[in-house]
């Protein structure tokens, strides 16, 4: 009971202490292969939607099909530059953070320490004329054409899938085989496509070695964002980071289940140097664990320019200014007008996720952050009988954090018994002594405490509770009867 309380005592004092941790790294999008990054803003009707993915491979052979509600016009589409993304990322990204328990022997602590856009490059008449006729022989219609920055974009209507797909293929859009299957119910939906690929004459005069992302606006009564096409010619699963704005709190999910990534966990202080692959485990099996069809939240915060409190515990670097905001779509953010960002994380393949995301945005607008924390133990002088007693705590404490360390990522914690046990060298032999007592049981180890263990707990706090409540009068006594 008394090693308990030893326990409780330690986890109030830490989280009495938040606010004041140290960033140590980061669960930024290069972590995930296969990923691709979205901006998603929201503002009444209008959605602002800024696409940019990781190809890999000759520029010749990029293409983007995305299905849009109406015809966009020149001021719909811009090119954004990739730091929008970059600033992002590292701002909102799941976080390590440290902390340094103070030494009770002694009163002290440790201190804290633009868009670019290019004028429409129209084709040759002859070029023209036979893309047109070929379109039309298709079912295909040009409804417009533009050159933006290092993108040739059409804008496209058909009547079915096949002739669409064909077309594409017949002028150079590298897509996917199976794709007309995934066309077809956009076609139904009398959907437009906004079809890109990479005009090989203006990014050479562009100077970028990398293909910027790209921006479009349009209204529309729904807010959703299709993934089917991603998914056509993948036979595994994606990445997809999603960063959404709002004027009034969280964007979620509506027809995929939005979920917390588990946060505020306590993990052993070896996986300082191994938080990547430590992220990417968790991730990985709070994916599984929740049926491989969910939305995962990683951040959610007020970031409103005026606004002075925290954004983030701790910040890994200077928050994104409104240039950035307003470069996503966010331009509201320029007069100081509320901002809320919220951060998602999908994992979807073709027989998970068989729909588009579809969302909607809430009024809430509590504040969300994944982050894994390490302790650091007190240095100096213990030998205080405080301080015996905080080694003690600090000994199961060390069991909780490779159990912790279990159950995220399914490690063998085995291997790092010692973790633990190394805390009792600092021990005196009295405090030794102590902890063998038999009523202070020991965990049978990282797995998770011993049956003994949990009905000697039981009855120690059933015991106490007795006697607390027997000495304020308030346990009726048997009625006496003659």
């Amino acid at each position: 009971m008394r090693a308990l309380v030893i326990q409780a005592l330690a986890l109030l004092a830490h989280q009495a202490g938040a606010f004041c941790g140290f960033y140590v790294a980061k669960a930024d999008a290069t972590l995930f292969n296969d990923r691709s990054e979205i901006i998603l803003v929201r503002d009444g009707q209008r959605t602002i939607l800024t696409m940019s993915n990781d190809f890999k491979g000759d520029v010749k052979d990029f293409a983007l099909v995305v299905p849009v509600p109406s015809v966009l016009q020149r001021d719909d589409i811009k090119v954004v530059e990739r730091r929008v993304f970059d600033a992002l990322d590292a701002y909102s990204a799941p976080r390590l953070v440290e902390y340094y328990d103070e030494n009770p022997c002694a009163q002290w602590r440790y201190a804290e320490m633009d868009a670019q856009e290019s004028m429409a490059a129209p084709l040759s008449n002859t070029a023209t004329r036979k893309m047109e006729m070929s379109a039309k022989d298709k079912g295909v219609t040009i409804e417009a054409r533009y050159t933006v920055g290092e993108y040739d974009i059409l804008i496209l209507s058909a009547t079915e899938s096949v002739g669409l797909k064909d077309w594409l293929v017949e002028n150079g859009y590298r897509i996917p085989q199976a794709a007309h299957e995934v066309l077809d119910p956009y076609i139904k939906s009398n959907l437009k496509f906004f079809v890109v690929k990479v005009n090989l004459d203006q990014l050479s005069a562009t100077g970028f070695n990398t293909l910027r992302p790209i921006q479009i606006r349009f209204d529309s009564h729904k807010f959703m964002l299709p993934i089917r096409l991603g998914m056509a010619n993948s036979n595994g699963s994606q990445d997809m980071i999603v960063h959404a704005f709002t004027r009034t709190g969280r964007v979620e999910c509506v027809n995929y289940r939005t979920v917390k990534v588990p946060t505020d966990r306590n993990i052993p202080l070896f996986v300082k140097q191994r938080f990547g692959p430590f992220y990417k485990d968790l991730f990985a099996r709070a994916h599984r664990r929740e049926g491989r069809n969910t939305v995962f939240l990683e951040y959610a915060w007020t970031v409103t320019p005026s606004f002075n409190g925290m954004k983030c515990d701790p910040c890994v670097g200077p928050p994104p200014m409104t240039r950035e905001f307003a470069q996503a779509g966010a331009d509201w953010s320029q007069q100081g007008a509320p901002t809320f960002y919220t951060r998602m994380h999908v994992r979807y393949a073709r027989d998970r996720f068989p729909q588009d995301l579809v969302f909607q945005v809430t009024p809430n607008t509590e504040h969300f952050q994944a982050r894994y924390v390490l302790t650091h133990p007190a240095q100096g002088d213990l030998t205080c009988s405080e301080g015996q007693d905080y080694l003690e705590g600090l000994f199961y404490r060390r069991h909780r954090e490779l159990e912790e360390l279990n159950a995220l990522t399914g490690w063998d914690v085995e291997k790092h018994r010692d973790y633990a046990s190394e805390v009792k060298k600092r021990m005196s032999p009295e405090q030794l002594k102590k902890m063998e007592a038999p009523w202070v049981l020991p965990f049978s180890g990282p797995g998770g405490p011993s049956a003994p263990l949990i009905i000697a707990l039981a009855a120690s706090v059933a015991l106490l509770l007795h006697k607390i409540l027997d000495r304020r009068g308030q346990l009726k006594q048997p009625s006496v009867t003659a």
